[in-house]
């Protein structure tokens, strides 16, 4: 069974437009934080990650909304691991109001060292993250 990570998301005021609707910017910053929460809760906070040389920068990007979260709305984004490669990673998101779909999302990452030059991705942070791996029958 894949765990998926769950991170909690209070629809800030600075996030909104004029109507109080979450601006689309925000929903990228949303998954930031519910990757690096992914990681923290694997045990392999990415503090850790960067001290030991490894960068993962977004290199793409994709999000449907389906609807708008609003300002105070109380939010989950659900995150797993969909793709594993040897110096890439990409993450999938779902942004949750109770148990509406708002949004659905991933980012794709590559592993870079310090002077920017591509680098397999830690064999620790693999290990860390492993559990958090979609696998063909959990999307069955």
């Amino acid at each position: 069974m894949t765990k998926v990570s769950t991170a909690h998301i209070q629809v800030r005021y600075a996030e909104t437009d004029k109507m109080g609707v979450a601006h689309h910017a925000s929903y990228l910053l949303w998954f930031e934080l519910a990757r690096t929460g992914l990681l923290r809760e694997a045990g392999h906070a990415y503090r850790e990650m960067e001290s030991g040389g490894a960068l993962l920068p977004v290199v793409e990007y994709n999000c449907r909304l389906y609807r708008g979260a609003e300002y105070d709305d109380s939010l989950r984004v659900e995150t797993r691991l969909v793709e594993v490669r040897s110096r890439a990673l990409t993450f999938e998101y779902k942004v949750r109001r109770g148990d509406e779909l708002l949004a659905e999302g991933w980012t794709r990452h590559l592993c870079v060292d310090d002077d920017n030059r591509t680098r397999r991705v830690p064999d620790a942070v693999l290990r860390a993250i492993s559990a958090y791996k979609t696998t063909p029958e959990a999307d069955a």
